[in-house]
């Protein structure tokens, strides 16, 4: 499955309960087409004590959205855009805003 996002990106949630919120992508999972978002999704588990994690209760903490539901922010229009990718003349290829053309991968 093709990834539009990628780890420390900015995106903008489409649908679902979040719908409005943006946040900063944490990890991308392509095998399943999900992505964790920075205060989005937020979830309760009940956690026993383990020898890690010494203290048990409730632990809040972020749940996936499905990578369908959220649109790469752009850094100048700050915007949720679609992008394209773009071959700059040393050969790399970027990722560019479709609506200002502005590239969205940093230098």
């Amino acid at each position: 499955m093709s990834v539009h996002v990628r780890r420390g990106d900015t995106v903008a949630v489409l649908a679902g309960k979040e719908r409005g919120k943006r946040g900063k992508v944490l990890r991308v999972m392509p095998e399943t087409g999900r992505v964790l978002v920075e205060h989005v999704n937020m979830i309760k588990r009940h956690q026993r004590p383990t020898q890690k994690l010494r203290q048990g209760g409730i632990i809040e903490r972020e749940g996936f959205v499905h990578l369908s539901n959220v649109m790469v922010v752009c850094g100048k229009c700050d915007r949720p855009a679609r992008t394209a990718t773009q071959i700059l003349a040393d050969g790399r290829k970027v990722r560019v805003c479709k609506r200002c053309g502005e590239s969205i991968d940093k230098a």
